[in-house]
């Protein structure tokens, strides 16, 4: 299987339910026949000595506890996929629908439980058929009802677990988490300082060789930078990579710029290197978790909901992810091979893009309340604190607008007093005045 489709496939196992319970159907197929066979050794043994009985149950009240089991968990069964469609409807209303993919339905815990009530049922419903009249399958029976009371236990976890995961803060904190994760993956090293990056173009001029998207369109979801880099340094050549992870790319546009020996370059190999799918995934695309945050904090703010405090709940993560970026190195657009040599050209998002999608948005739509100017001016101060002196010019100029924003939109000087002060919690932290004895 080419690589770009394998990427592809995972992702999609990934974001999807029915992995896991069908995962669970093969682990009852291989589980139940050894069951099987150590029930029908005990069965024997039980013959010779009535006292080594696993369970001494009845047949009527082993049946009555295996259906019992079966319409428990099919309930269960029932109860989650439903339940997870109204969070799912409630969460793109409510959120952005982009946390969907990425979020509720990548979530382990509920694909696990799910596939743990389709082996319990299919394990019971067998053990039940497998019994004949005068045989009680004891060793069956017994692990059949310890399946049982460990998907009640799980049942009453998920109930839990999903009432606390689809809070606004639970939300956000886990794309913060998803992100730094990305971060550190695509930017591995520390910033030294401010680089002075030559232009390209005039570096290299005009490419030797265009290579176009022949497949689908569709969005870049992740480019092999190994095998990329393999295949120049075989070559020879420099392979630039022309859109950017995250990009939408039509059929017939560019794809890749050839320099040097393009010509021992395979076309169609060279696409397989590319995974491209209908929607944004983060496994690749740091910007796609501050993208999250950042429509979360929109939708707060719009009036239909009008929820200051969750965008600044949003806010909250997005200043971490940037305290994360602004520690790191960004320029790796050139990447070099064992000998130094540049071998491949993958543009990547700089710290003014990352600073842009962090705070104008939500800077135009939010700037009228007093909670998210005083929280956007507590992260571009801490920021600003925080950070190398080369990243502060971009936060300056957002801590200017930021100011001409507030002063548009506050018409009263006690309110536009009060929205310069840093917040970190937006309305309620330290207003920095002194209090009366």
């Amino acid at each position: 299987m080419d690589w770009n489709r394998w990427y592809s496939a995972k992702s999609y196992l990934r974001s999807s339910l029915w992995t896991v319970p069908l995962i669970a159907v093969a682990i009852y197929a291989v589980v139940k026949p050894l069951t099987e066979m150590l029930g029908r050794w005990m069965i024997r043994q039980a013959i010779l000595d009535p006292k080594t009985g696993f369970l001494g149950l009845s047949m009527t009240g082993a049946r009555s506890l295996l259906g019992d089991i079966v319409s428990a968990d099919l309930a269960f069964l029932v109860f989650t996929f439903a339940s997870l469609l109204v969070a799912i409807q409630v969460a793109g209303g409510q959120y952005t629908p982009r946390i969907i993919a990425t979020t509720l339905l990548r979530d382990n815990i509920i694909r696990s439980i799910s596939g743990l009530f389709v082996f319990t049922m299919l394990f019971a419903d067998r053990t039940q058929s497998w019994m004949g009249e005068n045989e009680v399958h004891q060793l069956q029976v017994f692990l059949a009802a310890l399946f049982g009371f460990a998907s009640v236990v799980a049942f009453l976890f998920l109930i839990d677990y999903a009432a606390k995961s689809l809070r606004p803060v639970s939300l956000v904190a886990r794309v913060g988490k998803h992100g730094t994760a990305v971060i550190e993956s695509v930017y591995p090293a520390p910033t030294r300082g401010a680089i002075n990056v030559p232009e390209r173009d005039n570096e290299r001029g005009a490419p030797d060789r265009i290579v176009r998207h022949g497949g689908k369109s569709g969005i870049v979801l992740a480019v092999n930078l190994e095998r990329l880099v393999a295949k120049a340094r075989r070559t020879d050549s420099v392979i630039e990579f022309v859109p950017q992870v995250g990009d939408f790319v039509a059929v017939d546009e560019p794809l890749f710029y050839l320099y040097g020996n393009s010509g021992a370059i395979d076309e169609s190999r060279l696409r397989t290197l590319v995974a491209f799918g209908t929607e944004r995934t983060m496994e690749q695309d740091p910007m796609f978790a501050f993208r999250i945050l950042v429509d979360i904090a929109l939708k707060a703010l719009s009036a239909a909901i009008n929820d200051p405090t969750t965008a600044v709940l949003a806010i909250d993560q997005v200043h971490r992810l940037l305290r994360v970026v602004g520690k790191r190195s960004l320029h790796i657009e050139e990447i070099v091979d064992r000998s130094g040599r540049v071998r491949a050209i993958l543009r990547t998002p700089n710290w003014e893009d990352f600073v842009h999608i962090s705070f104008r948005e939500i800077r135009q739509y939010g700037a009228g309340s007093i909670q998210i100017a005083r929280r956007l001016r507590a992260a571009i101060e801490n920021l600003i604190q925080s950070l190398p002196e080369h990243r502060h010019e971009a936060l300056r100029v957002e801590l200017a607008l930021l100011d001409r924003a507030i002063v548009s939109t506050h018409p009263f000087p006690e309110d536009l007093a009060l929205a310069r002060i840093p917040d970190s919690q937006g309305l309620g932290g330290s207003a920095g005045s002194t209090a009366n004895d």
